[in-house]
């Protein structure tokens, strides 16, 4: 058993566990199984880092093994420079999410701890498989128990939300296993994606191919105008869910373009690029703008995460190294602000059981050391320089005007909808005298709390004033990318 199986299986396993462990009598046990799970889990994706070559686009870490033999299925996993960053994302917001949920989830204890853990080996299934099949079955096995944490330890409208996320993310997918059977048949049986990327195919099959992809991958972003279940799930979601809904699995489908649609389809990707290029556009401006008249705190970031996404599909279709590595940092950063933004709207929202901006106000005064982080949080969602949130979007404004000034300058245009509705929230909650005596009585966050938002602002801090890390470790891998769609384009 390689690294990656190691990073794909122990949580799952420790899942599995829990799930065993049963009653809620043990809830004390299973948290801290939970937690040495969730660590464990974290501590195997290390070597990950340490141990990649830089310089070379090859797969590295790879592990091949026959799963259906009859149908040329293998267990085959590797990853690049893409994709090594979201593993150990995954499984870094883990253990904040088993913290975060330490003494809120009363209930079922084992059963949502081990939902997580399971969760987040699927989701790093994802990120490292290299065979088509195995692709879709970790990428819909994911659906599974996001379904079941919405659907049971979620809001009043659980159920709806819950089978609202099930059925548009579901049927997406559809057309994905149509195009994955197509490539396989095209390519004389096999589910190699090194494979698939060389196939040689006309511009007709590239266009269904294209269009296949950008179903499934475009519902899970979300882009728009196939958003519209995000806002829903993520205030009916509990603050775990909301989480990691926000910090992995929407970085699902933007990494799905990177790794099907545009090295399988390279001609139809830059042909329809326009197409992607607006609507992302209209992500980034439009829905900026509805984020900013939501009273509903969740619902605002759930909104600001959809114009975030579109800083991302913008990044990558305008085909030059910034604007894609702009792409992937920005997923990253995305990862750690959206993570803490919904955290922090859930340590309020244990205290006083309200997600409505109009509930709050002067929260300062009542829990200082609670505001500093969460001032932190929504700098970052702003884009402001030395956080996270600027990197990313600054090196995709860059790389559009790169390509074109008037991209750019819409793009650019974005950032002020993003401090806009942003600082309004922090000024409505946050700010002025006490509002009400449900913010008279706050406390402020205890030890747990404090650990888990200082693990998220380190995080923050740190990529926003040295991202170097990040950046060198993806260069070779989008540069190899963008080779291989330009090369296309000439033959």
């Amino acid at each position: 058993m390689g690294l990656l199986s190691l990073a794909i299986w122990t949580p799952i396993v420790f899942g599995v566990v829990l799930l065993a462990l049963g009653r809620d009598d043990q809830a004390r046990t299973v948290r801290w199984v939970a937690l040495i799970g969730a660590v464990a889990s974290f501590l195997v994706t290390l070597p990950l880092y340490s141990g990649f070559k830089l310089g070379t686009a090859a797969m590295q870490f790879v592990e091949k093994a026959p799963w259906i033999s009859r149908f040329n299925v293998n267990y085959h996993l590797g990853v690049d420079g893409i994709s090594l960053w979201f593993v150990l994302l995954t499984a870094f917001i883990n253990v904040v999410v088993v913290i975060a949920g330490w003494e809120v989830i009363t209930r079922r204890v084992n059963q949502y701890m081990g939902a997580f853990l399971i969760l987040s080996g699927l989701m790093i299934g994802v990120f490292c498989a290299l065979d088509g099949m195995l692709f879709y079955v970790f990428f819909e096995a994911t659906l599974i128990p996001m379904y079941l944490i919405i659907g049971i330890w979620g809001g009043p409208n659980k159920i709806y939300a819950a089978f609202k996320f099930f059925l548009y993310t579901l049927l997406g997918s559809l057309l994905m296993l149509i195009a994955l059977i197509f490539l396989y048949v095209k390519s004389g049986g096999s589910f190699d994606l090194a494979l698939w990327h060389k196939l040689p195919l006309d511009g007709t099959t590239q266009t269904f191919l294209f269009f296949a992809f950008l179903a499934a991958f475009a519902v899970k972003v979300p882009m728009w105008p196939v958003h519209t279940w995000l806002p829903d799930v993520h205030v009916e979601a509990p603050t775990g869910g909301s989480a990691v809904l926000a910090a992995i699995m929407l970085k699902l489908g933007a990494y799905g373009f990177l790794r099907f649609s545009m090295p399988i389809a390279p001609d139809a990707a830059r042909e329809w690029a326009w197409l992607m290029i607006a609507l992302s556009l209209i992500a980034v401006i439009y829905v900026g703008l509805v984020a900013m008249v939501q009273k509903d705190m969740k619902k605002l970031v759930a909104y600001s995460s959809v114009a975030h996404m579109g800083f991302v599909t913008l990044g990558f279709f305008i085909f030059n190294d910034l604007g894609v590595s702009g792409g992937l940092v920005q997923m990253i950063a995305h990862g750690f602000v959206s993570a803490a933004m919904f955290l922090s709207i859930g340590v309020l929202y244990d205290r006083v059981h309200s997600r409505e901006i109009a509930s709050y106000g002067g929260v300062v005064n009542t829990m200082p050391k609670f505001t500093a982080f969460a001032l932190l949080f929504t700098m970052a969602n702003c884009g402001l320089p030395a956080t996270a949130g600027f990197v990313g979007e600054w090196m995709v404004i860059l790389g559009a005007v790169k390509a074109n000034f008037w991209l750019g300058f819409g793009a650019a245009s974005a950032l002020i909808f993003g401090a806009a509705y942003s600082l309004w929230m922090f000024k409505r909650v946050y700010l002025g005298p006490v509002a009400n005596p449900h913010v008279k009585a706050l406390v402020d966050i205890n030890s747990r709390e404090f650990l888990m938002l200082a693990l998220l602002a380190i995080a923050v801090l740190y990529m926003g004033i040295y991202p170097k890390p990040f950046t060198d470790v993806m260069d070779t891998s989008v540069a190899e990318l963008l080779k291989h769609v330009a090369l296309s384009k000439l033959n």
